[in-house]
């Protein structure tokens, strides 16, 4: 089967593609004639669309004729007709009380790789605390020379530090552990955002307050009313850690941490902990209910893993994807999302039969190191049934998984850690949805 469906006329055996590590010659002038060919025939109108007589003048609309309105507030908002595009609760979640609660990222309506800010994924325990960035403090003790207390304002006369950088909930697309259900990518793999991270590099603190030799992991907490905590461990802290204050070009927003928060590129997003408050130096991990209790990764054999930091070569389709409905056949736009923990990608591969054949997708650049990638690929679609899958593979040779390999390597009663191959069957009516197959 090749790559995409051609019109009659065009030779399909030149794109046939067996999964044998090749890539399909794209032919850009190919794919405009079949375009047309399509155009021409039985689909023309669909294609077309409500194309004018030449000649015709462009009618002038109301709100050509009429002054416009000023703008609305000292602070912008979207068009009232994009009001569909929100961040939605998670279906099926039951928080233990009402101030532990999530909600995701509109994945399909979002376009290049950065997340509005009133649209990044977010996740609180205790509720969103309302913090008075004068009063905030960070302090920075334990197995250090100079305990210290740091103030928003001692943190802003630092050298400043701005990267792109994804943010993935350990739990983003848990529930493709479990049989499939007719969800959509923002229900499925909405605790996933992408933003520029404006801050002080955790390093740089460290130096200020002298880390002894001994210390080998610090505790991280936040100031919300659950006073998360987490361990990590001292290496990732010097590497390329965060104390961020800002997010695409602004102060953080109350959801997000402010005034502080830590960020860890590459890791789980519960490890960057919000509102950040303390952090403390020690000899081993401290081994808090967010890394027991929660955040483990049961395996067959009754085993866990623990401190799988990593988020794992990733991607997912996000048009056509699940809940849309293709509105006519003839030239669509494959497009989605591919990001990983442990670096940048180097190649997605998309396949429209349910992964016997694959074709390289094209990269948007620039290509971050730990950051959302866009990938997109060219498709005619003749109505006939298509699953339609994205592979990822990044710049250390990972490759995404498909979710029969996943499940026989790691069982299904982990709630984390869901990189497996999505699936989108496209029916003959144009309604997608999510398969297992």
């Amino acid at each position: 089967m090749p790559p995409y469906l051609p019109p009659p006329g065009l030779d399909a055996g030149a794109d046939l593609v067996a999964d044998k590590g090749k890539k399909a010659p794209t032919d850009r002038r190919r794919f405009l004639q079949g375009s047309s060919a399509l155009a021409g025939g039985a689909v023309a109108a669909t294609l077309a669309g409500p194309a004018r007589a030449a000649g015709e003048a462009l009618p002038v609309p109301a709100w050509t004729r009429t002054q416009g309105r000023p703008a609305a507030g000292p602070y912008g908002q979207p068009s009232g007709f994009e009001g569909r595009v929100i961040r939605r609760v998670r279906e099926g979640a039951q928080p233990p009380f009402p101030t532990a609660a999530s909600s995701l990222t509109p994945l399909a309506d979002i376009f290049g790789t950065i997340t509005p800010n009133g649209l990044v994924f977010e996740r609180h325990h205790a509720g969103i605390p309302d913090i008075d960035p004068e009063q905030h403090r960070l302090v920075i003790h334990g197995l250090v020379e100079r305990p210290l207390s740091f103030s928003l304002n001692d943190l802003l006369r630092f050298p400043a530090v701005s990267r792109v950088h994804f943010l993935e909930c350990a739990g983003n697309s848990g529930s493709e552990w479990r049989p499939a259900r007719k969800l959509t990518v923002q229900s499925l793999h909405g605790l996933l955002s992408c933003c520029e991270w404006t801050g002080v590099s955790l390093g740089t603190l460290l130096q200020e307050v002298g880390v002894a030799p001994e210390a080998k992991w610090l505790l991280a907490e936040g100031a919300d009313a659950a006073a998360m905590t987490r361990s990590v461990p001292l290496d990732k802290a010097l590497d390329d850690a965060l104390i961020v204050y800002a997010q695409n070009g602004e102060m953080l927003r109350p959801e997000q941490g402010y005034p502080l928060r830590l960020l860890l590129p590459g890791w789980e997003g519960n490890i960057s902990v919000k509102w950040l408050r303390r952090l403390k130096l020690g000899t081993a991990p401290w081994q808090s209910r967010q890394e027991t209790s929660k955040y483990t990764d049961l395996l067959p054999d009754g085993t866990s893993r623990q401190f799988s930091f990593v988020l794992d070569v990733k991607s997912v389709i996000t048009g056509p994807s699940g809940g849309q409905t293709l509105k006519s056949r003839g030239r669509q736009q494959i497009t989605g999302l591919a990001w990983s923990g442990h670096g940048r990608i180097r190649r997605v591969d998309v396949s429209i039969d349910g992964g016997r054949n694959w074709e390289e997708a094209v990269l948007q650049t620039p290509v971050l190191d730990r950051a959302l990638t866009r990938f997109s690929l060219p498709w005619l679609w003749d109505g006939s049934p298509a699953v339609l899958q994205s592979r990822a593979v990044d710049s250390r040779g990972n490759v995404q998984p498909t979710r029969s390999q996943l499940i026989a390597a790691r069982g299904t009663e982990s709630a984390y850690h869901y990189n497996g191959i999505q699936s989108w069957q496209v029916l003959p009516s144009g309604e997608v949805h999510n398969v297992h197959i």
